[in-house]
């Protein structure tokens, strides 16, 4: 008789606070055509995780109601089983994957995850687990949001909430591009988003960030990527026909001034993580906790001051 295997996840039972979290004994999923099972090494937590398990998405309707749901978008490890047709990948290679769908039983936060071959990508050469799983949800959401803002070298781009995950990446990525960048952060982040690329900083608590941004850029910014969901506070110093987008989980504020506006959704894209895993990008791992305490790691998340992402060990994988 041939035993199932077995392997754990962590599941919101039902939705609400950290409590709904459960550690729980699953069969081991196996990889379909065209994906790919990973052993998970490291898991990272994201403000999409809380707003899974409270419940908050099933309510706005990005997600039926399930008496089980899956938490948890990035994972570094290594390539368990490959599924048919897949030949760009190879067992025991070492990546990264970013799992795109809301509604499922099984996430991130587990020993194993089958992800679509096309949601992989090499890991960042050198660089531990723990670091590699910050990178997939948040930088690909930096990019994918510059891209659609269309900007052009020399051009001045606004970041808000720029110390934080996504924020941070977008000025790092900005820079790169030749953006002059104006970040929005506190006194405590300057050095950070300075040294990431930014040319000048605006402060977080600022009460006309309008006025601050023009100071740099007297006719407006010629875009902005607002991280930090400020909306129509964001919209106010980019430039006439200027662009604007915001992040999921962010309200777009109306096209005034003939202001380009994107909200950017994130969509999995293996071939241009690979292009971020080889860049060298910054990584920030707040801390480092076992599986079992993912619930304290919601808990700290939300009461917020957090730099860097908290990052899941599965201990039987560590």
């Amino acid at each position: 008789m041939v035993t199932e295997e077995k392997m754990r996840a962590v599941v919101a039972r039902g939705y609400g606070g950290p409590e709904v979290l459960d550690v729980v004994t699953v069969p081991l999923p196996e990889p379909g055509p065209g994906q790919v099972r990973i052993r998970v090494e490291a898991a990272a937590v994201n403000p999409v995780d809380l707003a899974t398990r409270s419940g908050a998405l099933a309510e706005a309707g990005l997600m039926t109601a399930r008496e089980h749901t899956g938490i948890g978008w990035d994972v570094a490890g290594t390539v368990d089983k490959l599924g048919a047709g897949v030949t760009a990948l190879a067992p025991a290679q070492r990546v990264i994957g970013l799992r795109d769908l809301l509604d499922v039983s099984l996430g991130g936060y587990a020993e194993h995850l089958v992800l679509d071959a096309a949601a992989v990508a090499p890991a960042p050469p050198g660089v531990p687990a723990t670091a590699a799983a910050t990178l997939p949800l948040n930088a690909l959401t930096a990019l994918q949001s510059l891209d659609a803002l269309g900007l052009t070298a020399g051009d001045t781009l606004l970041v808000t909430g720029a110390a934080g995950a996504v924020g941070g990446f977008a000025v790092e990525l900005a820079a790169r591009r030749g953006l002059r960048v104006i970040a929005q952060t506190g006194p405590a982040d300057e050095d950070f988003v300075r040294a990431a690329g930014a040319e000048w900083t605006v402060g977080r608590d600022t009460s006309d960030l309008a006025a601050d941004v023009r100071r740099h850029a007297p006719a407006g910014a010629d875009g902005a990527l607002d991280a930090a969901g400020l909306g129509i506070r964001a919209l106010a110093a980019v430039r006439t026909r200027g662009a604007y987008t915001t992040v999921a989980g962010g309200t777009a504020p109306p096209p005034l001034r003939g202001i380009r506006l994107h909200h950017q959704w994130i969509s999995a894209d293996g071939a241009k993580l690979a292009e971020l895993a080889a860049m060298g990008l910054t990584l920030r791992v707040a801390d480092v906790l076992p599986l079992e305490r993912a619930a304290e790691a919601h808990r700290r998340l939300a009461a917020g001051g957090i730099r860097g992402r908290l990052v899941l060990v599965p201990s039987a994988n560590g």
